[in-house]
């Protein structure tokens, strides 16, 4: 009994002996990765408000987007740091490296289409088809731009209600952006019999467009003839509007035109009963 005692004894002072001599050894590598640690999560945080602040002054350039590249540059430091540290203490970074890339690679295709949301994110906000408050339309959704984020783009619609699509839904189809020229061009047709007095029919819409302060003058009204059928022809009157007035304006027209259409005679007694179910229809351009 006294025997094993004295073993457990020796075998203890020996451990002891050994970790103080690995703690002597591996000291100053500890120390050397707190340090490194250190400097690694103060140099990271520099970098990123440099590179933040940076890219915040960049005309145009989206904070969101300026946040993301900050966040991977710092991230990516880290990670830097890290793999620098697990070298002080012998292990194979390469070994390291070559596990990161295949996890990496396994989590990209796990997350296939979340990263292509990311991608298509990127892009938006690089390429900038739509911005927020701007109004668009696709095959799939149509509203006007909320908020664009690195994973999907919120839109409300124009019923007021809230709509959410994925980036890579809204990156892989043509977009239609109505906000995004300073003006827009509408069209009002009149469908008349096609016995009618085509300049009167002219002069009232080119009064209608000069009546309204919010046509430009330039490019001029115009009228012409958009189709004709076996009883009918189409008349339309081009005005453009600045983009801002789009909406009230546009309705404002087609009301004018109507009310002027009830008033005026331009078609002959025979075809008079034919027009009130023909006037007026409109179509919007641009």
């Amino acid at each position: 009994m006294n025997g094993q005692t004295a073993d457990f004894f020796v075998a203890t002072r020996a451990a002891v002996v050994q970790a103080g001599q690995l703690a002597v050894q591996y000291s100053f590598s500890i120390l050397g990765a707190i340090v490194l640690l250190i400097l690694g999560w103060f140099i990271s945080r520099m970098v990123h408000r440099w590179a933040l602040a940076g890219m915040s002054k960049i005309r145009h350039f989206d904070i969101t987007l300026a946040h993301f590249i900050a966040n991977v540059v710092r991230y990516a430091i880290m990670v830097l740091v890290f793999v620098t540290v697990l070298g002080q203490f012998g292990v194979q970074t390469a070994s390291i490296i070559a596990a990161l890339g295949a996890a990496g690679l396994a989590i990209g295709l796990a997350l296939q289409g979340t990263l292509q949301n990311i991608a298509a994110g990127i892009m938006l906000l690089i390429l900038r088809p739509f911005r927020v408050g701007e109004t668009i339309e696709t095959k799939d959704v149509s509203g006007t731009i909320q908020e664009i984020g690195l994973f999907a783009t919120e839109l409300k619609t124009g019923d007021g209600l809230y709509q959410i699509a994925p980036n890579s839904l809204l990156w892989n189809t043509p977009v239609k952006n109505f906000s995004r020229f300073s003006t827009r061009r509408f069209d009002v047709a009149i469908i008349l019999p096609l016995d009618s007095d085509l300049r009167k029919a002219e002069t009232v819409l080119q009064s209608i467009a000069s009546r309204d302060k919010r046509v430009k003058s330039k490019p001029a009204p115009t009228t012409s003839i958009s189709e004709i059928t076996n009883e009918t022809v189409k008349l339309t009157l081009n005005v453009w509007l600045d983009t801002s007035d789009f909406g009230d304006a546009s309705r404002d027209l087609s009301k004018a035109a109507k009310m002027s259409f009830d008033k005026v005679r331009v078609s002959t007694e025979q075809s008079e009963d034919k027009m009130a179910a023909m006037l007026p229809t409109t179509v919007p351009a641009g």
